[in-house]
């Protein structure tokens, strides 16, 4: 059996309200897993503003709750969307992405119940792929369940996963945002202890630019990377940096 190699984790979100709207309607959470690992949660309620901000907490609140406790990733988003018709009558939506980095089986497990893609780039040449595969939101129709894939922890691995304010940027002025050449030319220069950070920070400031730094929607993007670490560090640190 080949000997694993010394990788580190990192995890980083960008994330902007719709403009002149005071409080986004994307929530973010990160938890440890129980058995080993990290989940992001990632939630856009419907509209935005309060109410959105209302719909996506209920959301986070109930997924992260039950992958505290161990619940599967596809278990937790089939509840989240229970709980969330159940509370709303089935009257409001929400996309929910779950993205997994599970130390026991040493994938990354991708739980998509959104419109939006998520990218993946991979390998020292990065290359891409679309996990595009028709979703729907929750909160609405009684079976809805999650599109899961799972990926092997390797090397130079990304998961980028948005809301759909960078799906939307730059359409007011008749623009596209082609998030997949963009990603690419990135990742050239994404190396080190910040490599997970400059890659939302650029999106999220790409897509901005195309709104002409008015965002016509809640914007939110996270980023989950696997590193070679250049020297031996066993510390584990979380960062979170926000106006008030």
């Amino acid at each position: 059996m080949p000997p694993q190699l010394d990788l580190e984790l990192q995890a980083a979100v960008a994330k902007v309200s719709k403009y002149a709207v005071s409080e986004s309607g994307d929530t973010v959470e990160l938890i440890e897993r129980p058995h080993g690992g990290l989940s992001l949660v990632l939630v856009d309620g419907q509209r935005s503003g309060k109410s959105a901000k209302a719909i996506s907490n209920i959301v986070a609140r109930k997924a992260v709750s039950l992958l505290a406790d161990g619940v599967r990733d596809g278990a937790a988003a089939r509840a989240a969307h229970d709980y969330l018709r159940t509370m709303r009558g089935g009257q409001v939506s929400a996309t929910l992405n779950i993205i997994s980095v599970d130390l026991g089986t040493r994938t990354i497990v991708v739980s998509r119940n959104s419109h939006c893609p998520v990218i993946v780039a991979h390998g020292a040449s990065g290359e891409l792929d679309v996990l595009d595969e028709p979703s729907q939101a929750i909160g609405i129709h009684r079976h809805t369940r999650p599109v899961i894939t799972e990926l092997p922890i390797t090397p130079n691995l990304h998961v980028i996963v948005f809301t759909d304010g960078v799906l939307s940027a730059g359409e007011r002025y008749s623009q596209q945002f082609d998030t997949l050449d963009f990603v690419q030319g990135q990742l050239s220069t994404c190396t080190g202890e910040t490599c997970a950070r400059s890659l939302a920070d650029a999106i999220l400031h790409r897509a901005v630019e195309l709104d002409r730094g008015r965002p016509t929607d809640d914007i939110s993007v996270a980023v989950i990377s696997i590193l070679a670490r250049g020297q031996p560090d066993d510390v584990r640190r979380l960062s979170v940096r926000f106006p008030i």
